[in-house]
């Protein structure tokens, strides 16, 4: 029944997500969801874009990219409450599982990671830190995961600029790892680096022989392997300390 709940909760913050990802690269005011053809705002159930394949008003056709993000975003959202069993880190986390989702939708499309995201997602981990249970995070946890996390990607930050020059790492990577660190605590935050080093490696390499016209030289975006990094370090993290520890 609470899987069930939670696919519905995950679908209607997927419309959140796609109406965010449209407005805030363009520096819009969120708006209900509309059509970029023509502006036509989609009423009552047409705002699911699983549920339109045209524009009621012009008849283009209804993104994939809107229609993979409730989609995806209903079956993640369905599976957390088998992963995450207590209540309020349940519903702590799903917030920022969301969160991370609009950044990587962003920056996959934008190749940008807001400011306007990634500070109020810091605070509102610092105060998640208070509801949240001790084993998941607390306040001291997540001040020195933001400190740790900032600093060590600002680290990265200025070696990856000497070694391949302006582009390889951008400050929205270091900001989100501030972000990241905040919502994961100090003793997971550094899992999560890994983990996105491991992701964002191996994911760049396959391209980079799928596509012969990329290179080792060519700006990759970084942000998805760092948010989706901390998605599975938000669902299974404790987990792996605990496992790391004993």
């Amino acid at each position: 029944m609470l899987n069930s709940l939670f696919a519905l909760v995950g679908l209607a913050v997927g419309v959140v997500i796609n109406s965010l990802a449209d407005s805030l690269p363009e520096r819009m005011r969120p708006q209900w969801p509309f059509c970029l053809q023509c502006g036509h705002v989609h009423q009552g159930l047409a705002a699911l874009a699983v549920g339109r394949r045209h524009c009621a008003n012009c008849a283009a056709p209804t993104r994939k990219r809107a229609q993979m993000v409730e989609v995806g975003t209903a079956a993640l959202f369905a599976a957390l409450p088998s992963f995450i069993p207590e209540a309020r880190n349940l519903i702590i986390n799903s917030l920022y599982i969301a969160i991370l989702i609009l950044v990587i939708v962003i920056d996959l499309e934008n190749k940008l990671i807001l400011d306007v995201v990634t500070f109020p997602a810091t605070a509102l981990a610092v105060l998640g830190s208070f509801v949240v249970t001790a084993a998941e995070n607390t306040w001291q946890l997540s001040l020195v995961g933001a400190a740790v996390g900032l600093i060590v990607f600002y680290i990265f930050y200025g070696i990856g600029r000497l070694a391949f020059g302006p582009g390889a790492l951008g400050l929205g990577d270091v900001k989100l790892s501030m972000a990241l660190g905040a919502m994961l605590g100090f003793h997971r935050i550094f899992f999560a680096l890994i983990l996105a080093i491991l992701l964002g490696g191996a994911v760049s390499l396959l391209i980079i022989l799928v596509n012969r016209r990329i290179n080792t030289r060519t700006y990759l975006p970084y942000g998805q392997y760092l948010a989706a990094a901390g998605i599975v370090m938000l669902i299974w993290g404790v987990q792996v300390f605990q496992w790391y520890t004993t």
